[in-house]
């Protein structure tokens, strides 16, 4: 009997504990939940004493969190550099080394001007101006076929039909020609659109082209001198040189 009656009263204290339990849990919970549905006010910049008010404004927890990784970034950084000074080959060249030079710790690489000949830039020249009569020619190409495949969408004949509908059919037809129309319309002007653009390619190309004519020919032998603007017959905004004549053997 005993027994019976320790083993209810270990019964009855377990339940109630679990009670108590559950109930804190609810109660932790639900004002959890409160304190994180109550809107805060915006926590502003502490000030400093005045004493200290040329330090500025106390950080917060996130600007320290932002300097620190700043700080261990730049720490990483430097041990594998430091890492990579100490297992390097002594033997290794590269040919900046013998073309830089220190300047305050600094290595600055030396001037380059005259690298290639006068023969080796002119070459160059030529190549580049190569290049841009082939962009030009090809533009052009593209430009003919859009002009003659719009021209010839210009000079059709506009086709009207009167349907008569007497059913559905017809009035799917006629909405199906109607949205087909609109969906070439829209094409059309986009190609209108690339041709202009196309053209104004043309005319940039062609300026770049006559620009880069005149560099090449002031890059070849022979005096010349710019001409002044009341030697110009007609004025013009660019540079004017005259070539000294030579004799021809």
């Amino acid at each position: 009997m005993t027994h019976l009656f320790l083993a209810d009263c270990n019964w009855r204290l377990a339940e109630a504990a679990s009670a108590i339990d559950c109930g804190d849990c609810f109660k932790s919970l639900s004002m959890s939940s409160l304190r994180n549905a109550i809107s805060r006010r915006a926590r502003k910049e502490r000030a400093q004493p005045e004493s200290r008010k040329k330090f500025g404004l106390l950080e917060k927890h996130k600007d320290y969190v932002e300097r620190a990784k700043a700080y261990h970034k730049k720490e990483e950084t430097l041990l594998r550099l430091k890492e990579k000074a100490a297992f390097r080959n002594p033997d290794e060249f590269y040919f900046k080394m013998i073309k830089t030079r220190t300047v305050d710790g600094v290595h600055k690489l030396e001037n380059q001007a005259n690298k290639y000949t006068p023969e080796e830039l002119l070459l160059m020249k030529t190549q580049d101006i190569g290049y841009i009569i082939q962009k030009v020619q090809s533009e052009k190409k593209k430009i003919e076929k859009l002009t003659a495949t719009l021209h010839s969408l210009d000079n059709r004949p506009s086709s009207r039909h009167v349907y008569f509908a007497e059913d559905s059919t017809l009035i799917d037809l006629k909405e199906d020609k109607r949205i087909l129309l609109v969906t070439m319309c829209r094409k059309t002007t986009a190609s209108y659109r690339e041709l202009e653009a196309r053209r104004n390619r043309v005319n940039e190309l062609e300026k770049i082209y006559t620009d880069m004519a005149m560099q090449k020919e002031l890059q070849k032998k022979g005096r010349k001198r710019k001409l002044r603007e009341d030697e110009i017959v007609c004025p013009t905004s660019k540079p004017v040189f005259k070539w000294r004549a030579e004799r021809k053997r």
